[in-house]
């Protein structure tokens, strides 16, 4: 017992480490764009977007947040536009998909998925997974009580070196939460693993685990048990592009959708959007997979 727990403790601080390795710097970089007020600059690229996604175009900037640095950027950019229930709905569909590219992206990388496969797949899928939501009459969301008044906090100009100390202290604390949370996530999942039953009956519990942390937690924590059991030969190459796949489409359903909820969006049917596509879409690029990469055979 003491070896499984030293050697799992082991693993799990050399995983948390390497998606430090990615985290810190682009957690930097989103405060840097957000302090010089770039991402005005990028919205421009998101303006036609917002006619599609029957939004106003004061929501270009707010997509642009959410794409470059996270959803809590995307909600605080589009909380003064006096969004509709339903309009709220389609952002977070589209948000709850597609946000913080750069970031997960490298995460994304560090399992063998490229960066292209990673922003063309979140695009196309925020996309698709965001019809069903349009198609939906306004007044299915009539019954939606309304959003609270939301109290954003006053802007603040702060000088360049207090923003990258504030910002290396957030990344800090979020590099602590990850090393903490990964470890017991690992620790955990080592010791059910041990087990006779899950030996004799779980065979295939690395992916499984793996979407179920995603799905709660995030793209960040089930990236990190996928890279663990990536590294010790646990994962095969249609396994890691299918939970992949999967969790860069639907992740974190718990915090973000409720973030989207509490401004009047119908958690229903994001939750119910989000989990169809990722089902969907994963078994089609595993078809795909198959179709054109065919299994080598095994060695005489």
């Amino acid at each position: 017992m003491q070896t499984l727990l030293r050697d799992s403790l082991r693993s799990a601080f050399s995983s948390a480490l390497l998606i430090l390795k990615y985290v810190v710097p682009f957690y930097l970089l989103a405060d840097i764009l957000d302090h010089f007020d770039l991402l005005r600059h990028l919205g421009f690229l998101f303006a036609p977007l917002t006619g599609l996604l029957d939004l106003p175009t004061g929501a270009a900037v707010a997509l642009a947040g959410g794409v470059f640095i996270n959803v809590y950027a995307a909600i605080a950019l589009a909380a003064p536009l006096g969004l509709s229930p339903h309009q709220w709905t389609v952002l977070g569909v589209f948000i709850g998909v597609c946000h913080s590219m750069p970031v997960e992206s490298a995460i994304m990388r560090r399992i063998g998925l490229s960066w292209t496969y990673s922003f063309l797949l979140r695009g196309i899928g925020a996309c698709v997974a965001v019809v069903p939501v349009l198609l939906l009459p306004a007044s299915f969301f009539a019954a939606t009580s309304p959003p609270p008044a939301v109290d954003l906090p006053a802007a603040v100009d702060p000088t360049f070196l207090s923003m990258l100390g504030r910002s290396l202290s957030g990344a800090l604390i979020l590099s602590a939460k990850i090393i903490l949370l990964i470890s017991l996530i690992i620790v955990v999942m080592d010791l059910v693993k041990s087990t006779r039953f899950v030996q004799e009956r779980l065979a295939r519990v690395n992916t499984g685990f793996s979407i179920i942390v995603g799905q709660l937690l995030g793209i960040t924590y089930g990236a990190s048990i996928l890279i663990r059991e990536a590294d010790r030969g646990a994962l095969s190459r249609e396994d890691i592009l299918f939970v992949g796949t999967f969790l860069m489409i639907c992740h974190a359903i718990i915090e973000d959708v409720l973030l989207f909820v509490l401004l009047g969006a119908n958690w229903l049917v994001i939750v119910t959007v989000r989990l169809s596509a990722a089902i969907l879409i994963s078994y089609a690029v595993l078809h795909l997979y198959r179709l054109f990469v065919p299994k080598r055979p095994a060695p005489s």
